[in-house]
């Protein structure tokens, strides 16, 4: 409707049939795509736009200012409406995370097995260990039986390996987001991951949930289990009630590792030479200073009281929010398909779907998203 408006304008309409008049279009379609490269190349089209859209007075659309007062009235009364929709589906997602937490315990017992397969506390049968290929993956016998002896011989070469030796680490290594956290110095402790955890907040309890991460006993830190929590909001700003759409992240709190001396990764010892300004004398003095490490992700930046970050801290938390929102609805529900690489090709094929859809839909708005993706949010709710 703006584009037709703004082509209905008299100036516009001068200049386009100046330059337009020899032509013939086949299409409204074909006529519409020619008279947007004549429009960008003719610089009176552009300033009559331009004078346009000057004359909009900011607004996206001029029309809401042209209406009577009469009209205004009722249009409020219809945004006071909209007001009390957006709370109920306050009330829907509530709803939603409280069936996350009633089928989150019905999970849970098949990721314990999980957990204790990995770290070879149970031994799986040979039916549990039964799958079928697809076809094309298929085998004929003789193949089959040669891969067989291969895979004795190299059982024979090497010792027995307990559960799935570095599950988590190939997971982390697998996944762009994570590997992009992983440093060379964090893989020996994260071969001693043996299990991650999602759990929600309690009935009636603020909206949230604890990503757990479970160690076997290692060198390098005392814990068992080091903690990320996110805290959510699920209810209009009453400041923009038309922008929920959703629950949002506001605020995440880590945990106090318990490093073994000397080990933490997080931290860094540099030496620095150091001229005294009286007598000219350099002296080397060693300063400690933080290091990049994927366990500086339990100590995210804290939100000060007044809800004001700086770039750089904004920048981290949004970035530690998407990463708190995958490892909870990808990673932790399909683990062993990222360990084998198969929901890597399955997160391709949907961005590659998402960018054709993208590129074939005329009315495509990427700031529109799905229903129940957890919004990130780095402002403090109060």
């Amino acid at each position: 409707g703006f584009w037709l408006r703004i082509c209905d304008d008299p100036e516009i309409q001068k200049d386009l049939s100046e330059g337009t008049k020899d032509n013939v279009y086949v299409s409204n379609t074909t006529q519409s795509r020619q008279l947007t490269v004549q429009m960008m190349q003719n610089p009176q089209i552009l300033a009559a736009l331009q004078e346009r859209l000057d004359g909009l007075n900011g607004s996206p659309s001029g029309y809401m200012e042209s209406l009577p007062k009469v009209v205004k009235r009722r249009v409020n009364a219809l945004k006071n409406l909209q007001v009390k929709c957006a709370h109920i589906e306050a009330k829907f997602y509530e709803e939603v995370h409280e069936l996350e937490r009633k089928y989150a315990a019905l999970y849970q017992p098949l990721f314990d097995k999980r957990s204790d397969i990995v770290k070879a506390a149970y031994e799986p049968t040979d039916e549990e260990c039964e799958w079928k290929a697809d076809e094309e993956e298929e085998l004929t016998d003789e193949m089959k039986e040669k891969a067989k002896l291969e895979e004795e011989k190299k059982d024979e070469e090497k010792e027995d390996p307990k559960g799935i030796p570095e599950f988590w680490l190939t997971v982390f290594k697998n996944v762009d987001l994570l590997s992009d956290m992983l440093q060379e110095h964090d893989e020996p402790i994260l071969k001693h991951l043996q299990d991650i955890k999602v759990k929600f907040s309690d009935p009636g309890q603020p909206m949230s949930f604890t990503l757990e991460f479970h160690f076997e006993p290692n060198d390098f830190f005392t814990n068992t289990v080091l903690t990320k929590t996110y805290k959510m909001r699920s209810e209009p700003d009453e400041n923009d009630p038309f922008s929920f759409d959703g629950p949002e992240i506001m605020s995440c709190t880590g945990c106090t590792i318990d490093w073994t001396k000397g080990k933490n990764v997080t931290l860094k010892t540099i030496k620095k030479k150091q001229k005294h300004k009286g007598r000219g004398t350099v002296r080397t003095v060693t300063k400690t200073v933080p290091n990049d490490s994927f366990f500086n992700f339990f100590t995210p930046p804290e939100v000060p009281e007044n809800g004001e970050l700086d770039e750089d801290a904004e920048a981290v938390l949004a970035a530690d929010f998407e990463i708190g929102h995958f490892i909870r609805e990808r990673i932790v529900p399909r683990a062993v398909l990222y360990f084998t690489g198969e929901a890597i090709e399955d997160d391709d094929d949907d961005e590659g779907e998402e960018e054709a859809d993208e590129e074939n839909d005329p009315d495509y708005d990427p700031k529109v998203r799905s229903p129940l993706l957890i919004h990130t949010h780095t402002q403090n709710p109060h």
